[in-house]
């Protein structure tokens, strides 16, 4: 038990450390004051090799940790960012420890992209006036030409680099000196269609940003 404990730790601290790192060293502003990073990723893979409950605990860590250190947004901040992590990596964390196969990633992923979308929107909606201190009726403004654009490629992006680099990441786990954590990790058979699919979610989504942003 206490080995067991040890090893849900060591992996809660590590998974936690790296999406910290992706939110420090990787935010692309993209729509008024929203930024992307890709903590969502780590969070999602260490879900799907040790299950939802890893992503629960990892987002909570990671988003404590931001909100000691780099976040402005004070206790709201924190509260929405837990709760747009866990929107999108335990609901598709959830969904694959159900199938897992590469029927239920996607599943899962869009299942996570849709809800995490529908929540920020709500959240969005009760929450910003009163840490931005704007009327309501803006922030409905900003719904659907922001909020909703915004989660939805987030989600569109973190889902196709989720696919891209699963089985790389898995295999190398089981080539190293953690290979006893990645034993029971599940395989991942993704086809080259899939990865082609996934590259041109990025390259759809990145092109709706710089369109959004006016670039293009």
């Amino acid at each position: 038990m206490m080995e067991s404990k040890t090893k849900t730790m060591t992996r809660v601290a590590m998974l936690s450390a790296l999406a910290f790192a992706a939110v420090l060293f990787i935010r692309i502003p993209m729509v008024l004051f929203l930024e992307y990073d890709p903590k969502n990723v780590i969070i999602t893979i260490g879900g799907f090799i040790w299950g939802p409950f890893m992503s629960l605990m990892v987002a909570v860590v990671t988003a404590f940790i931001e909100f000691l250190t780099i976040s402005e947004d004070g206790i709201i901040g924190l509260v929405m960012n837990i709760i747009s992590i866990c929107a999108f990596s335990c609901t598709a964390a959830f969904i694959y420890k159900k199938d897992r196969t590469l029927r239920g990633s996607i599943i899962g992923l869009v299942s996570g992209t849709i809800l995490l979308t529908v929540v920020m929107v709500l959240w969005n909606y009760l929450v910003t006036p009163i840490y931005m201190g704007i009327p309501r009726a803006e922030v409905v403004k900003l719904l659907v030409p922001a909020i909703m654009p915004f989660n939805l490629i987030k989600g569109g992006i973190d889902s196709a680099i989720i696919l891209l680099i699963y089985k790389p990441i898995v295999s190398a786990l089981r080539r190293t000196v953690l290979k006893s954590e990645a034993k029971d990790a599940p395989k991942m058979i993704v086809h080259p269609g899939v990865m082609a699919v996934a590259v041109l979610v990025i390259v759809t989504c990145v092109m709706l940003v710089l369109a959004m942003k006016g670039i293009i």
